[in-house]
Order: structure tokens, then sequence, then C-alpha cells
């Protein structure tokens, strides 16, 4: 993979930092969700509902809005690099190692997204170079997942290695989708989605008609399907149209972000209308991402300094005016 050279990305505004939060509610409830659905449906299968029935209600929705899909057959190797990379490989590695983990570990490991991207990104994007800060800002994110998981972390720690290298392995695999993602950024999102979920559904045709996964699907209840709708309507579908719509506006790095606002909706989601009690852990574990996401954005760092230098220049000035006077 080549270098990306693009103009330098914009900081991040407020408008965007509104659809991240956005984005991280909506994903939020995937591994919720998931952890329904897997419980009846096999992962292989379960990757290929989600893209299919995403795909295909994108293709009705750029239907009903006049949108073309010509763009995307121009560019197909590039939708099917991308399929596999935020589809195919993170989905099935997802759902594979939510059979032995739980959703609390599962979303630690998704947050160690961003560090990969700025690790990947910083080789082949050349305006997305990493900064202390930045570095700094995901560590203090990651370490406050895993604090606002608590209990719930320590009891999953003793989860099969296998399902933890393969939710690693979906972190990492998103982190080349960031990146991948940008090679896009001159399409519609809506486009961008129904391409790379068309792409997707293309590819697990074949790996699941060879599994013969697909048999079970018969007994699955009423509650699983719901799930397997929320999956691919909300948290696949619309998702992917706002985040391809932030990648544009704010590169990859940024975009990668939302997967420490994720645990944090998850939590908040629960307590909001299952009735769950927030425990003081997970306050202090959303302060400390709360503290990273400030550090990343950096615009509460730079008033500081910049209010301290103001203060600085004035003292010089009046200093130098007591001398002129005095003389």
């Amino acid at each position: 993979m080549t270098e990306i050279k693009q103009a330098a990305q914009p900081p991040m505004t407020v408008v965007v930092w509104a659809q991240l939060v956005v984005l991280g509610t909506i994903w939020g409830g995937s591994f919720f969700f998931a952890r329904i659905a897997v419980l009846e449906i096999a992962p292989l299968t379960l990757v290929l509902l989600r893209v299919a029935i995403a795909a295909a209600a994108l293709q009705l929705y750029l239907a009903a809005r006049g949108i073309a899909f010509a763009p995307v057959l121009k560019k197909w190797p590039v939708f099917a690099l991308l399929a596999l990379v935020n589809n195919v490989i993170p989905f099935s590695l997802m759902f594979l190692g939510q059979t032995a983990l739980g959703a609390g570990t599962a979303s630690v490991l998704n947050a160690t997204t961003p560090f990969w991207t700025i690790i990947v990104a910083s080789l082949f994007i050349a305006d997305e170079k990493a900064s202390l800060a930045k570095l700094f800002g995901i560590a203090l994110g990651i370490a406050g997942t895993a604090v606002m998981v608590g209990p719930g972390l320590a009891a999953g720690l003793g989860g099969p290695v296998w399902a933890k290298m393969a939710l690693l392995g979906m972190a990492f695999s998103y982190a080349f989708a960031f990146v991948v993602a940008r090679r896009l950024t001159g399409l519609a999102p809506a486009v961008v989605a129904a391409g790379q979920l068309s792409a997707s559904t293309a590819i697990m045709l074949p790996v699941v008609a060879l599994t013969q996964e697909t048999a079970a699907l018969a007994t699955v209840g009423a509650g699983t399907w719901a799930a397997v709708a929320g999956l691919a309507l909300l948290s696949t579908a619309a998702a992917y149209i706002l985040y391809f719509r932030i990648v544009a506006a704010a590169g990859a790095t940024n975009a990668s972000l939302v997967t420490l606002i994720v645990p944090v909706s998850a939590i908040v989601l629960g307590a909001l209308f299952l009735g769950e009690r927030l425990e003081r852990f997970e306050l202090a574990g959303m302060g400390l991402i709360a503290c990273g996401l400030l550090v990343i954005d950096g615009r509460v760092l730079r008033g500081r300094t910049g209010a301290a230098a103001a203060s600085e220049t004035r003292s010089a000035a009046g200093r130098s005016e007591k001398k002129s006077t005095g003389s």
C-alpha cells in the first residue's frame, strides 16, 4: 500500500465530535446485538446476514434518492479490499471471539483500534503522523475503558487466548480499514457504504455456502432475528453512512476515536433504558476517557497555553511601559 498524500485534514470541529458521539452510541449497541445473535446463529452466517441486509437497505436508499451506484464499479478493487478489512475479517473475528468472551472484554480490546490506526496511518498517510499528545490521549482512553469495565473485565480475563487474539485482530483490521477508506473520500458516504457492504456480501456468500452453516436458521427465535435486524440496519447500514462522512471530514485516526466512545455509550444506554446502576468505577473510567479525548482534541490545552502566553505578553508590555515611564 503506497503512502497517501492528501491535504492536511482540518481540526476536529464541534460538528464532527457530535457525529463521533452519535456513531459511538449506535455502535455501542452492536456488541449487545451480536452477543444475543451469536448464541443461535453461527459466526460466519451472522456476518453474511449483517452485511447482506445492510447492503440491500442501502441499495434501496440509493435507488430512492436517485444516487448512482456506477462509481463503485469503476473502483471495485478498492471496494473489495475495504470490504475485507472493514467487514469480512473484523466481523468474523468479532463474532468468533464473542462466542467465548463477554462484551466488556471485547469492548476494551476494540478500544485499542486508535492505537493501531495511528501506527498504520503514520506509515501510509502523509498528513496523519502520530503526535505525543495523541498517543497520550489514546493511552488515557484505553485505560479509561479498562477501568470502566472494571469487575466485568477482571472476570473475563480468564477467557481463551485465541478469543482475545481474534478481537485484537479485529482492531488491527479496522486500523487498515480507516486508511483504505481515505482513498474513497471523493464519493458520497452512502455510495461508499453501499459499495463496501455489497462487496462484503459477494465475498461472504460462497464462504457461507461452503461451510453450510445456514441449515440451523429455521430454528432461530424472533428475539434473535430482532437483534440481527438491529445489527444490520442500525449498527451497519446507518452507521457506515455516518462513519464515511467522519473519515472524509476528519481523517482516519480521528475517526477511529469512535472505539473509545463505544463502551461509554453501551454502559450509559444500559443505565438509561435497562435500569442498570452506574458504579463509581464506571464513572471514573468515563472521566479518564473524557480526559483522553480532550487531550487528543487539543483545544483546551491550546486555550490554556494561549492564555498563558497572552498573560506573559501583557506582563512584559507592562514592565516595558514602567521602565519607559521611569526614564
